[in-house]
């Protein structure tokens, strides 16, 4: 329908240790674009190497959580903590997660049964962590009978962790968040910048002097300001630390 040659855009399908590596390893294939947890990440740049392939590796709620940008640490100022929690629970709760075809459908179902049950095993380490599940952690139980197989996750918000705990810490790439309360400008930069990855953040704020001076000092790729998710895709993307090297979209 787009009008493109045959063969200008090939899909190819399969597993990493199969399709994956054998694209990877082709001394044929100039570039790689990878968007996906670290270690595998890291065996790609590993395996490209010899090639010296031009690399470009990135690794809430929206698509189920499974997008490089979306935000898994929330840090809220203590004075509205309680308020904005409970704003934030209503909000997750109502969500529909369903059939991804329906226009009303704001979740459908993580990428594997693999995938689902990593995801609910990072739930389960919150709550022995010490965390608090203040919506979902479970699968749906009122979806379709042609659905109940599914690999669908309720909006999952989980508090009381401190930041050194793995489920604040680690990739989970699901529609899981933790919410953690804080004080001061300076300790919210340290939490922020205290982690392995830098891809984006974003800032909620009235005060425009802190917003551009907190933006300054965040360690990330992008930083928005009272938005998400607003790109010019003319713009370079990419991220800090090991959430990327290299950078897309730019001419």
């Amino acid at each position: 329908e787009a009008g493109l040659p045959a063969g200008v855009v090939n899909m190819v399908f399969g597993t990493g240790m199969g399709a994956g590596q054998a694209l990877v390893e082709h001394p044929r294939i100039p570039l790689i674009s990878f968007t996906g947890g670290t270690v595998t990440g890291a065996k790609i740049i590993a395996n490209s190497a010899p090639h010296f392939k031009k690399l470009s590796v990135r690794s809430s709620f929206a698509n189920q959580g499974e997008i490089c940008l979306c935000g898994s640490r929330i840090f809220v100022q203590r004075p509205i903590y309680e308020r904005f929690l409970q704003g934030l629970v209503q909000g997750a709760q109502a969500l529909k997660v369903g059939d991804p075809s329906q226009k009303d459908t704001n979740l459908g179902a993580l990428v594997s049964k693999e995938h689902l049950a990593k995801v609910l095993s990072y739930v389960d380490l919150g709550v022995q962590e010490g965390g608090k599940i203040e919506c979902g952690g479970q699968r749906p139980t009122s979806l379709a009978e042609e659905f109940q197989n599914g690999y669908f996750l309720e909006p999952t918000i989980i508090s009381g962790l401190t930041p050194t705990c793995r489920t604040m810490r680690e990739e989970i790439f699901g529609p899981v968040v933790t919410i953690y309360a804080f004080d001061t400008e300076e300790e919210v930069v340290q939490l922020a910048n205290d982690s392995e990855y830098g891809l984006s953040c974003s800032i909620w704020t009235e005060n425009g002097r802190r917003a551009r001076r907190v933006a300054s000092e965040i360690q990330a790729g992008t930083v928005w300001v009272n938005t998400w998710m607003a790109r010019d895709l003319r713009m370079p993307f990419g991220g800090m630390k090991k959430s990327g090297l290299g950078r897309e979209d730019e001419y």
